[in-house]
């Protein structure tokens, strides 16, 4: 796998199907047409009023082009923003960013909220605040979103301002990445998912939760070397994280193990 640093400005949706194209799940430059032919055809309801413009963007997106939710929820496929785009099935955050970049097409501005286990789309015309669940295109309550939360979290989970926070760009292609990661690893994909770890850490190399989730794709790669020097790490920079006590008995058991190397 070639090199692939991530830049500074972020292009979307270009920098996704780069970075699909660079994990050899699709081809940038048919994603691209197909983006193009997307975007333009939206055009099409660009209506005076903004709440009608929103309204028929949803209907043609989920209605006319019938986008949904892809069976296998937490595949490389559906993760994958470019693979949503032409099979027009995905999860949340990839059906989510879709309608985000069509929006734009439309001057409407739209926001991505990243709850726990779920991308949610809000708008915000006129004064009034709509949330959208990206899987249906149908109008949510603030109360669903808690029940989300607490699906995910436990039922003594808060819904949170931050939930709330607009996610910028970068959020964003970290959130993709994070899923390709999972998705490479249900498929054990175990490379893919080694590069998306790296990627990650270009952008987020303090954050060391990421060192003890490369371990595991290292340990799974047979690199033995590799994963222990990560979850070495964790401890050295984590003392009183409550995982690290575990952390230290994988540290002993892969201390067991000799190195394969790849």
């Amino acid at each position: 796998m070639k090199p692939f640093s991530l830049p500074e400005k972020i292009s979307l949706p270009e920098l996704a199907f780069q970075l699909s194209d660079h994990l050899g799940f699709s081809n940038a430059e048919d994603a691209k047409w197909a983006w193009f032919e997307l975007s333009g055809s939206v055009l099409s309801h660009y209506l005076v009023n903004k709440n009608q413009r929103f309204n028929a963007l949803l209907h043609w997106f989920y209605q006319d082009l019938g986008f949904c939710q892809r069976e296998d929820y937490y595949s490389v496929e559906a993760a994958d923003l470019a693979i949503t785009l032409k099979s027009r099935q995905g999860n949340s955050t990839t059906l989510a960013t879709l309608l985000l970049l069509l929006g734009k097409q439309l001057d409407l501005t739209l926001d991505l909220l990243f709850l726990p286990g779920t991308t949610v789309l809000r708008s915000q015309i006129d004064g009034d605040i709509r949330f959208i669940d990206a899987l249906t295109g149908k109008d949510i309550s603030r109360s669903t979103l808690h029940a989300l939360v607490r699906g995910e979290l436990g039922n003594h989970a808060q819904l949170k301002s931050k939930y709330f926070k607009p996610a910028n760009d970068k959020r964003l292609i970290s959130r993709l990445l994070h899923e390709l990661k999972a998705g490479s690893i249900v498929s054990q994909q175990y490379e893919k998912a080694m590069e998306c770890c790296n990627l990650l850490m270009q952008w987020h190399s303090d954050d060391i939760h990421l060192n003890r989730e490369r371990a595991f794709v290292a340990e799974q790669l047979g690199c033995i070397k590799v994963a222990a020097d990560d979850l070495q790490y964790f401890v050295d920079n984590n003392p009183h994280d409550p995982v690290t006590e575990l952390v230290k008995m994988q540290l002993k058991e892969l201390s067991q193990h000799a190195e394969i190397y790849h």
